[in-house]
């Protein structure tokens, strides 16, 4: 586990817009393979919801599993209206009829502005040795209005759900993404589809990791 952690905190390290905040994972489940997963993007964006899903299944169909998109399954009528328990469970109904046995949704659920300083700490001159130096250095704060840079953080939700016969809506997986100021959308839905593909294959979920011999020590 320790090493999963670490391997998410590197790649959400460098130049991704995303970041992996909780990776909880069904302690009952060890393994766990999907033939044919519906992916789910709920969003009022069409565009980003068409890109979404469309770049989960172009990760899928390179790992040879087969996914389908929700924007192909789920007509604008069903989705412009609220569904209640019933319908839903006859929605559940139908794709066990179509043999999928997996969902993959992916919801934002809250998002907010955080504020940070145009300058970091580590870009301080430190040869600043009077007060005539540090205030000179630093007086914009008085007057520049963009001194304070300010961003906005979204916060993700990505479950994976079993709908196997007997085991309907059993959660396996559940990852919390933050999604750190998302100006491009393509790079932001890559980043993101990266991640949630990293993390189910570092939990055996639907893909594998590559295990390889390693010589360790404790």
């Amino acid at each position: 586990m320790r090493k999963i952690i670490t391997l998410m905190i590197l790649f959400s390290a460098g130049c991704s817009s995303t970041s992996l905040v909780t990776n909880w994972k069904n302690p009952d489940i060890v393994l766990f393979d999907a033939n044919k997963v519906l992916l789910v993007g709920m969003t009022s964006n069409e565009e980003a919801r068409v890109q979404f899903e469309t770049k989960l299944k172009d990760e899928f169909s390179k790992r040879n599993v087969e996914s389908i998109r929700s924007i192909d399954l789920f007509d604008v009528e069903f989705t412009s209206s609220e569904k209640s328990e019933e319908e839903l469970s006859e929605v559940e109904q139908q794709l066990l009829n179509k043999d999928f046995d997996a969902i993959l949704f992916t919801k934002i659920i809250g998002s907010e502005n955080k504020e940070t300083f145009r300058k970091r700490m580590s870009n301080l001159d430190w040869s600043l040795n009077s007060f005539n130096d540090d205030y000179l250095e630093y007086q914009p704060i008085f007057y520049e209005d963009d001194y304070y840079e300010e961003f906005t953080i979204y916060h993700a939700e990505t479950s994976l759900y079993c709908i196997c016969v007997g085991k309907e809506r059993e959660l396996i997986w559940r990852g919390n993404i933050d999604i750190i100021d998302p100006i491009n959308i393509d790079k932001t839905i890559n980043d993101y589809v990266k991640l949630v593909v990293f993390a189910l294959k570092e939990q055996d979920l639907i893909f594998r990791k590559e295990h390889r011999d390693e010589v360790t020590s404790l």
